[in-house]
């Protein structure tokens, strides 16, 4: 299995910038996929995710600023990503989980995902 990010650049406050994720070696319409990030010298956490049947999850600092999306006919993944701030600078990871997707018991942080990305790298800066 193999994720591949693109996407990612440099943005200025304010700003926009899709990710995409293409998944191979896979079919994800069963599947939850989803985005962490981390920023230099900062914790990994998770950023959205989506379920299989389309319900997402977004961390609090992102909520109704970035969408995530998902094509299941190109195995693809989106995250659009609005109003960009300086706090969302980092590599942002792609993530594929077989088991069950995110409730309300687990969030994102609860899960464990079992395929990752290398990363597209985002930049906030004026």
């Amino acid at each position: 299995v193999h994720l591949v990010e693109s996407g990612g650049g440099v943005a200025q406050p304010g700003g926009s910038v899709r990710l995409a994720c293409e998944v191979s070696g896979l079919f994800l319409d069963n599947y939850a996929i989803g985005w962490f990030r981390q920023a230099h010298k900062r914790e990994r956490e998770g950023v959205s995710c989506i379920n299989s049947d389309g319900c997402p999850y977004y961390r609090d600092s992102v909520k109704g600023r970035f969408t995530i999306t998902r094509d299941n006919a190109k195995n693809t993944a989106y995250l659009h990503m609005e109003s960009l701030n300086p706090e969302d600078l980092a590599v942002y990871y792609c993530v594929v989980r077989l088991g069950p997707g995110w409730n309300m018991a687990t969030g994102m942080e609860g899960l464990e995902f079992d395929h990752w990305g290398e990363g597209a790298s985002v930049t906030v800066s004026s």
